[in-house]
């Protein structure tokens, strides 16, 4: 099987796994107790830390069990940590359901929220951005990469105007991290981070933050400073740092993301529905008159692994939220298909889709 839905999960490195299983078999203990065992526990843990606050450029990480974790800690616990300053809140509308349905959830708590519409690249208008904030707004989230369609947001440049306004910035940086280069210059308040998407584990991510007090949203024992109660998982932490040291760009991806772009523009019928300048990684196609799915399990029959959009929705069978947003023509709106790339993608895999696709289209289309 040749895998090209990386923006859904990536296969763990083996580097990652060594680290994971070798932190399990030594440093077992909890890193809370008092005894000698406990206290390697924790060294170890803040070890990784360190790496990471060091990688990302932030002053603080709290360690959470994924992207989705840490974007409702960080929408939750600012808003209601700020909420003396003001109660407005502004995102786009093409966010993960993660940050979404977290908002959705303040708003039952009397905070505002602006969702600003996209354009048909997915991307907002900085200077509509800028025209929402308010007297009371207190925090901006945005996703760094669109999970879907791959649309990159200026971050570094939205955060520079919102620490002019004292108003915080969260990124959803999920599908961005160890992808793209961040200006550690222009660094937003909070960051999210999820392992499985760069070769690390599932059930493993991070909040990143500085110069931000967040309000806890669960309680217990008082770990992680008492932002993230629960006994935290030292090789979890450990198999993290290790997977996003090792994280990088590819230059391939840009090759092989044009190199797919002419491809598909060969056959009529089919748009390109990523934008220019889109993340390399991420390439999203439609076929008109032609579901999803349909394309999905004719490329799984040639032993092609890729996906119609967002792996937390496809299942439900509703056209994307995402796909609603930038407006895409009806009759192309059921046949998105992504691809997407990884550390482990080589160019027989590229060759191998394209051959792929030339079958499972001519079966489909008849011709």
């Amino acid at each position: 099987m040749i895998y090209l839905d990386n923006s859904a999960t990536t296969r763990p490195r083996k580097e990652v796994l060594d680290a994971f299983v070798a932190a399990n078999e030594r440093f077992y203990a909890n890193p809370a107790s008092l005894h000698v065992w406990g206290n390697q526990a924790e060294d170890l843990l803040e070890t990784a830390r360190s790496q990471l606050k060091e990688k990302l450029h932030m002053e603080k990480i709290v360690f959470t069990s994924g992207g989705t974790e840490a974007n409702n800690l960080a929408l939750i616990g600012t808003a209601r940590s700020y909420q003396h300053r003001g109660k407005h809140i502004v995102t786009a509308a093409t966010e993960h359901p993660s940050v979404l349905n977290s908002l959705a959830a303040l708003e039952q708590e009397g905070f505002s929220v602006t969702r600003l519409p996209v354009s048909r690249s997915g991307a907002i208008d900085v200077a509509e951005l800028m025209n929402s904030l308010k007297s009371d707004t207190i925090l901006v989230s945005l996703m760094h990469v669109n999970n879907e369609i791959g649309t990159i947001h200026p971050i570094a440049e939205i955060a520079a105007m919102l620490k002019e306004r004292r108003i915080l910035f969260h990124v959803d940086a999920v599908q961005s991290i160890g992808k793209l280069e961040l200006d550690p210059t222009a660094m937003p308040d909070l960051l999210s981070v999820s392992g499985h998407k760069i070769h690390g584990l599932k059930g493993n991510g991070l909040l990143a933050y500085s110069g931000v007090e967040l309000q806890a949203i669960q309680f217990g024992g008082g770990q992680e400073s008492g932002i993230r109660s629960g006994t935290v998982s030292v090789p979890n932490a450990v198999a993290l740092a290790k997977a996003l040291r090792l994280a990088q760009p590819n230059p391939l991806h840009q090759e092989w993301n044009q190199q797919l772009r002419e491809f598909f523009s060969e056959f009529k019928g089919v748009k390109i529905v990523s934008p220019t300048g889109a993340a390399p990684h991420i390439l999203a196609i439609a076929v008109k008159g032609i579901r999803g799915e349909i394309l999905v399990s004719g490329l799984q029959k040639e032993s092609v692994i890729v996906s119609t959009s967002s792996a937390c929705s496809s299942k439900s069978g509703d056209t994307s939220h995402v796909i609603g947003a930038i407006g895409l023509p009806r009759e192309f709106k059921d046949g998105v298909m992504r691809i997407s790339f990884g550390a482990f993608t080589e160019e027989q895999d590229i060759m191998a889709l394209q051959s792929a696709f030339q079958r499972v289209y001519r079966t489909i289309k008849g011709v």
